[in-house]
């Protein structure tokens, strides 16, 4: 059913083939439904720091640190990056907010498509920008047995946040898999040119608001629009 678009990407690539033993997912917006807190949180602390954000915004910045995220306010309204300081005032203030927001519950059938896709015994790593220690505790308790630690890249292993490829780089180096070998299940724009860039196979779940032609925009192999799609689709991808 996808041979056109696995086609396709072997030739771009100029890969040899395209056979999964590895699947990366981003966290949020793909395991948890959280983007609508952290959009709420990030205008929330940047609107108390008189910096304009909209919800649209947070959407589209969706997969940096929040450093860069920060930085990248700070050149557009002040013309340079902002300090240290600043970052850390932010942030912390941000994660104050978001850790009020409630709890984020599992994104609708993601804990069915990572059972399918261990039970392929396929790799399963957390390829994230976020820094949230609430979210990334919490993978254990929702999704029991599917995770570990050590197949995790976070806000903290990297220098360079999503868009830049290092994160997907970083989980393709420790999984020890080739790039034609893995697929990457994003919801983010910049995730999906984070991955595209790495050299890798890109799902786009578009469980957020945006028009799904923006992940296609960044380099998005396929779209579906939920991820029960992508579920009922799974075996044409990835058998």
């Amino acid at each position: 059913m996808f041979t056109a678009e696995i086609e396709k990407f072997i030739r771009s690539k100029n890969y040899p083939t395209f056979k999964p033993k590895a699947v990366f997912f981003d966290m949020d917006g793909v395991l948890f439904d959280s983007m609508k807190f952290h959009a709420t949180a990030w205008v929330r602390a940047l609107h108390e720091k008189n910096l304009p954000f909209t919800e649209y915004q947070a959407y589209m910045n969706e997969g940096r640190t929040g450093a860069s995220t920060i930085d990248e306010i700070f050149v557009k309204e002040h013309g340079r990056k902002a300090t240290e300081q600043e970052k850390q005032e932010i942030y912390q203030l941000k994660s104050k907010i978001f850790e009020t927001c409630g709890k984020a519950g599992k994104i609708p059938h993601v804990l069915d498509l990572l059972e399918k896709v261990k039970a392929q015994g396929l790799q399963i790593f957390v390829v994230t920008g976020s820094g949230q220690h609430t979210l990334i505790h919490s993978l254990e308790e929702n999704f029991p047995g599917i995770f570990q630690k050590e197949k995790m890249i976070t806000a903290y292993d990297v220098k360079y946040g999503k868009p830049h490829p290092e994160p997907y780089l970083k989980a393709l180096n420790k999984s020890d898999v080739k790039p034609w070998e893995v697929v990457v299940i994003e919801n983010a724009p910049l995730g999906v040119k984070s991955s595209n860039a790495a050299g890798l196979f890109t799902i786009g779940v578009n469980t957020g608001p945006l028009d799904p032609k923006v992940l296609t925009d960044n380099g998005a192999n396929l779209i579906f629009d939920n991820m029960k799609e992508l579920y009922d689709n799974w075996e044409a991808i990835a058998s």
